[in-house]
């Protein structure tokens, strides 16, 4: 009796299509790990590079993991002095704006300080009632009454008000802003040959204002600009003669810097 053979077992291992299964895997892994890495973007040097783009000054400041024959690190000392550098340029726009910040703070203290000297001399002199001061977005508002300034009708200053004027000269002399001064009337109509309406009239008492301060405190002609509003902006009706009074009144308008056209 022959004895039966005994098959040799053979250990095939993993099927064939395995190994490019596993192989396709690990690529795709390896794409999708990339496109990660890829997307991670850096805030800060993101803004760098738009920072470069604005200034046009991209090639100047940032390096290149390519090594370039005209590189910034090959660029001469001449050239680079006479090239400016965008964040040198940022740099020296926020400066200026930091100064702009600081002119504009020492405006205002400028102002302030006028302020309380105006209504220091106010109340020394007992004026409060026909002369006011105050604060406004435009800057200092120095309100006239007419009856301390003009005669009704009229556009001559009147001796009484001299003192109060030459003391406002006296403190404009000692700031550079621009001066703004606008004549109003109440609604009563004027007619006269020298002032055929409120429009003349208004004008014509800014226009003497304006006259006085620069002959007497020597300012600057190209500080002021005149306006004559006539009725057009009264401050209250013009229902009573106590109210008819308010309106007629001139103002001395010393602007803030960002007013200033």
């Amino acid at each position: 009796m022959k004895r039966r053979e005994r098959r040799k077992r053979i250990d095939k291992g993993a099927p064939k299509w395995m190994v490019t299964y596993s192989d396709m895997v690990t690529l795709i892994l390896v794409f999708f790990i990339l496109l990660f890495s890829m997307s991670q973007i850096d805030a800060a040097k993101f803004e760098e590079i738009s920072e470069s783009f604005r200034n046009r000054m991209i090639f100047d400041f940032s390096s290149s993991a390519v090594p370039m024959e005209n590189s910034t690190g090959n660029t001469s000392g001449e050239e680079k002095g006479q090239t400016a550098n965008g964040f040198e340029n940022a740099s020296s726009t926020k400066d200026k704006e930091i100064g702009g910040s600081t002119d504009t703070n020492q405006t205002k203290d400028t102002l302030d300080d006028l302020m309380v000297e105006v209504e220091n001399y106010l109340d020394q002199n007992k004026l409060n009632n026909v002369v006011s001061a105050n604060r406004s977005e435009r800057g200092v508002v120095l309100v006239l009454q007419d009856s301390i300034l003009f005669d009704p009708g009229e556009a001559d200053i009147l001796p009484s008000a001299l003192p109060f004027l030459t003391k406002v000269g006296n403190l404009l002399s000692q700031i550079d802003n621009q001066i703004k001064v606008e004549g109003h009337t109440d609604n009563v109509p004027m007619s006269s040959y020298r002032y055929p309406s409120n429009w003349e009239l208004s004008g014509a008492r800014a226009s003497s204002v304006v006259r006085f301060l620069v002959d007497e405190n020597g300012l600057s002609e190209d500080r002021f600009a005149i306006a004559g509003y006539s009725d057009t902006r009264p401050v209250a009706t013009n229902d009573t003669s106590t109210n008819r009074s308010k309106n007629r009144r001139v103002e001395i308008v010393i602007l803030e810097k960002s007013q200033e056209s």
